[in-house]
């Protein structure tokens, strides 16, 4: 009997835990176990641990370690940036507005619908057919009342790569001009979560006040995450319980998730350049594939501004969903953003606002590579899917 595939292209949902990683954590769990809020030697012992890797983060993004907030995950960085800063500037006279994007993270776009509840107002920003923010659209949104710009570093879904630099320098321009016309600041906050492997995540060269970042997508644990917080950046904090991450984020510190994040770091600086040819080499054969092999697709997001992991396509004539399903019988996980919930199918906000065409969102299907993808596997794709894609179109009953 022949052996069952098991290939793995969901990195962008989470990455494998990597082996490096792992040792440097365990420690951490057996021997240097201690509170790291603790005095004695054992908590000191934890706290260099967690001082060690606040460190390597603030260097990878080119801060001081001061500005790192280590939370569990991007999911809580994104409410601690956008809530927090909120909450820090409300005014009883003066009603916050907030510029987002339309294809933001569920952690952005439903923090922002909460602000809206509460009394803020925010503007949606529209996007291209090929997934962009234009940094114009930023600008023209722009009221007296602006208090904060929140905008995706790297799209989850279609890997297309938002002009933050861009945006970055036109605020700059505009709280120049604020500030001579005695007009608050504008901060400027992006979650970085998909960015990290691929980008330059400089926060002085984007420009940014407040960032956002996740383990699980580096090779790092779940259930940690950072926040980087510009100095001088208001910010109150969102939970309550202690003093912990400079009165902040209160909490006692997941010190062996966050030294796996120091360590994930650390490989990131290491490896950028070296695995983007690779990486990118695969992902085209996988497009070019999928574009030679099988009729009425279409890749979703722009091909040049996209990391070199993801490749998306809208497949006509089928669920994604059902296709999904069907390659994970034959081993191979990928992702569709679908989601199946109380018996009712919703498709892609990200397509919807790239399109507004049910079909071509519901049709669509994520393959995310990893460091450990091989040729081999991309050709076992390649073998499989245009035989899958014939099947279900042939059960549609849209012709």
């Amino acid at each position: 009997m022949p052996k069952k595939l098991k290939i793995y292209l969901d990195h962008a949902a989470t990455t494998p835990v990597d082996p490096l990683v792992l040792k440097a954590m365990i420690p951490y769990f057996n021997e240097q176990y201690g509170n790291a809020s603790s005095l004695h030697s054992f908590g000191q012992s934890a706290m260099a641990g967690v001082d060690t890797a606040r460190k390597k983060v603030a260097d990878f993004l080119g801060c001081q370690p001061k500005e790192i907030i280590f939370t569990s995950g991007a999911t809580e960085s994104d409410n601690l940036a956008i809530r927090g800063l909120i909450s820090a500037l409300a005014k009883k006279d003066r009603k916050p507005h907030v510029i987002t994007s339309a294809i933001e993270h569920p952690a952005v776009l439903e923090t922002c619908q909460h602000l809206e509840k509460v009394g803020a107002e925010v503007s949606y920003l529209p996007v291209t057919l090929k997934g962009l923010v234009t940094v114009e659209s930023v600008e023209k949104a722009i009221k007296p009342e602006t208090a904060l710009v929140t905008i995706m570093y790297v799209n989850n879904e279609i890997g297309t790569i938002l002009p933050i630099e861009e945006i970055g320098r036109m605020l700059k321009k505009v709280n120049q001009e604020r500030i001579r016309n005695r007009l608050p600041k504008i901060y400027f906050h992006t979650d970085a979560v998909q960015a990290l492997n691929y980008c330059d995540c400089q926060v002085d060269k984007l420009g940014v006040d407040l960032l956002s970042l996740s383990g699980h997508k580096i090779y790092a644990p779940k259930g940690i995450g950072a926040l980087y917080v510009r100095r001088g950046t208001p910010i109150k904090p969102i939970q309550f319980g202690g003093h912990h991450e400079q009165g902040i984020r209160s909490g006692t510190l997941n010190v062996a998730g966050i030294v796996g994040l120091g360590k994930a770091i650390e490989l990131v600086k290491k490896e950028q350049v070296r695995g983007f040819a690779k990486m990118k080499k695969l992902r085209d054969s996988l497009i070019n594939g999928i574009n030679k092999n099988i009729s009425k697709v279409n890749l979703n997001g722009d091909l040049e501004k996209r990391t070199p992991n993801n490749v998306n396509f809208s497949f006509f004539g089928i669920e994604g969903e059902s296709l999904m399903l069907m390659l994970d019988l034959a081993g191979i996980s990928v992702s569709t953003a679908s989601a199946c919930a109380s018996g009712s199918l919703q498709p892609s906000h990200v397509l919807m606002a790239m399109h507004n065409n049910p079909e071509l969102a519901h049709g669509s299907l994520r393959f995310s590579l990893g460091k450990s993808t091989t040729e081999k596997e991309i050709e076992a794709v390649l073998k499989v899917l245009p035989t899958m894609v014939k099947k279900l179109r042939k059960m549609s009953p849209f012709k």
